[in-house]
């Protein structure tokens, strides 16, 4: 159960964030151009694909046809995946957490496949690999 002052802590800091930052007003999918879009307060529209935001992968177009603006403009919910976006995050790390951000920008840098990558890949092969990690003492 949360305290009274528990409560009150977290009222203060949603209303310190509603003063300095965009609300969602709207929110809605745009089938025509898979997008997803949010109108903010600010008068600005961001739309960006779902997939590219955490936690909305895998949704499909049928489950993002509902969305719910949480009572502070602060939240996006998608009642069909279960999902909630929190827009502060969202726009501070466009579309995701550090963490999964960081994840997602490793996965790219794996990916690459250039001329030096594939070399000094062969040249670790012809020196055994990777060192072995040495345990710590």
């Amino acid at each position: 159960m949360v305290s009274h002052e528990a409560f009150e802590q977290a009222n203060t800091r949603a209303a310190a964030l509603k003063k300095h930052g965009p609300q969602a007003v709207s929110a809605r999918y745009d089938k025509r151009v898979h997008r997803l879009v949010i109108g903010l307060s600010s008068g600005i529209e961001i739309a960006f694909r779902p997939h590219a935001a955490e936690g909305l992968e895998g949704a499909k177009p049928a489950d993002l046809d509902i969305i719910e603006i949480s009572p502070s403009g602060l939240g996006l919910h998608f009642p069909k995946l279960d999902a909630d976006l929190y827009l502060p995050a969202l726009l501070e790390g466009f579309l995701g957490s550090k963490h999964w951000m960081a994840a997602k920008l490793g996965q790219q840098g794996g990916k690459a496949k250039t001329a030096a990558k594939a070399a000094a890949a062969r040249e670790n092969g012809r020196l055994g690999g990777r060192p072995r990690k040495q345990e710590r003492c």
